[in-house]
């Protein structure tokens, strides 16, 4: 049995003169410790799905299974981690930590779950760090106390909402390279559904790319499976023919999808010479519902 299930989902909103029909017949399937990421352009649905994965909002129809439960409501062993850090200013990196930990882990002691906190900060490289308040630390420093706070709690799933898109290029993939650490390898590995706007990101980080198909409203697309060994980086990655064929038929899918496959080689070609970040691909037609 599949961990997460999500079979013929569909979601809507209130909109001037009637509804606005954002996703329609979406099913999927993540299997207990895979890693899968959910590429599309801007204004295609993806916070749409990704919220309703994590039990912010309810579907108009359909259904979402976790560990064969039905989802009605924030689950307690899922994290998340946004785009925007969401860290409480006036508390230190180690306290923001330790308040998701004793959330999840309120029989636990004061100091030990201060103990836990710390531990996970120095796993994300912020041992030196865990005293100073976000407004001390750099985005990419913020962010990873974003994630620490995530690993913190031993989630079972955890949900990524554009976790790095809001940083420089070096910061990206400093953090890139920790969370496929973090994430993506060893036993046990936490079931993560990630969105991105990058489809470096989504293969050096996931087990399958899900492309969300742009409507109104949007479906999702057959996964796209990578099949590349672990450990990877995005220096090797850059240079390796498989997962080149991966970024092809991602790619390809998204422009054929979007501009139609008059359009699809010389959208495809363009992406692949500037990078494969289809950000610039908007959908301003669907509009994107955070």
């Amino acid at each position: 049995m599949p961990f997460i299930e999500v079979t013929g989902v569909a979601k809507s909103f209130p909109a001037k003169g009637g509804s606005r029909h954002v996703l329609e017949n979406v099913s999927l399937t993540v299997e207990r410790g895979e890693f899968v990421a959910i590429v599309g352009a801007m204004g295609s649905g993806k916070s749409t799905f990704l919220s309703l994965l994590a039990g912010l909002t309810t579907p108009d129809a359909g259904s979402i299974r976790i560990d064969g439960e039905p989802l009605t409501s924030i689950r307690h062993d899922a994290a998340f981690v946004f785009q925007n850090y969401s860290l409480l200013p006036w508390m230190t990196a180690l306290d923001n930590v330790r308040l998701a930990v004793g959330a999840a882990f309120p029989d636990l002691s004061r100091e030990q779950q201060r103990d836990r906190a710390q531990k996970t900060l120095e796993r994300v490289g912020l041992g030196n760090a865990v005293g100073r308040r976000p407004r001390q630390l750099s985005g990419g420093m913020r962010q990873r106390v974003a994630i620490a706070r995530a690993l913190a709690t031993d989630p079972q799933v955890m949900f990524l909402d554009e976790p790095l898109g809001a940083l420089d290029a070096l910061t990206r993939e400093s953090l890139q390279g920790e969370l496929a650490r973090l994430c993506g390898e060893g036993d046990g590995r936490v079931t993560t559904v990630m969105i991105t706007n990058s489809v470096d990101e989504a293969i050096l980080l996931a087990d399958r790319i899900v492309p969300i198909l742009p409507g109104p409203p949007a479906t999702l697309g057959t996964p796209i499976d990578v099949p590349l060994p672990r450990p990877r980086s995005a220096a090797v990655l850059a240079h390796d023919d498989e997962a080149a064929r991966v970024r092809t038929h991602v790619i390809s899918t998204l422009t054929t999808a979007l501009t139609g496959r008059s359009r699809t080689r010389r959208a495809a070609a363009s992406m692949q010479k500037h990078g494969a970040d289809v950000s610039e691909l908007s959908i301003p037609v669907a509009g994107e519902v955070p």
